[in-house]
């Protein structure tokens, strides 16, 4: 009897774990980009704006299903939480973007998955996401390998491209 209900506390702590795993949860209304820092630990990438304020970049997940990105005013005062890996935010990926200006829609992406092909002369970087329909898919962007501008995106479920086999997979995006 015990053993079980150890057993149910673990796994509830599990949850709760999982449900802020993004520090949202702890970041109160009126914090600075320190508190942030505090909170959620030191972002993989950030940046100045042209207003003065910072935007700082958390990547989660294993190899990402969320990007935050976390934007603080010219005073470091906290604005605003968004995950970035959306198709709100694919969409504004346009034919001749520089590098620099993808990794400022969307975050980096998954460094294993970045793929020169030299026949193309194309570079693809790639992002996992969960879909609108809560499924795990795939964003790549293309970029010609000469101008590393952007060519085209595509995006498409990882059940289609059969990457993990056929099944269904939308239990692992946990809405």
């Amino acid at each position: 009897m015990l053993g079980r209900f150890l057993l149910c506390l673990l796994v509830l702590g599990l949850f709760a774990g999982c449900a802020g795993y993004d520090g949202a949860g702890r970041i109160p209304v009126d914090a600075r980009l320190v508190d942030v820092e505090r909170t959620m630990g030191i972002p993989a990438m950030r940046w100045k704006e042209a207003d003065g304020g910072e935007t700082l970049v958390y990547p989660f997940g294993a190899m990402g299903y969320h990007t935050f990105f976390v934007r603080g005013d010219a005073n470091g005062r906290f604005v605003s939480r968004e995950n970035v890996l959306t198709t709100k935010h694919f969409a504004r990926i346009q034919p001749g973007m520089t590098q620099e200006d993808v990794v400022r829609t969307l975050g980096p992406p998954v460094p294993a998955w970045t793929v020169y092909f030299k026949a193309r002369d194309e570079l693809v970087w790639e992002w996992r996401y969960c879909d609108d329909w809560n499924e795990p898919a795939r964003f790549d962007v293309l970029f010609d390998g000469t101008s590393l501008r952007v060519r085209s995106t595509l995006a498409s479920t990882e059940r289609a491209r059969n990457v993990f086999g056929s099944g269904d997979r939308r239990g692992w995006c946990g809405h």
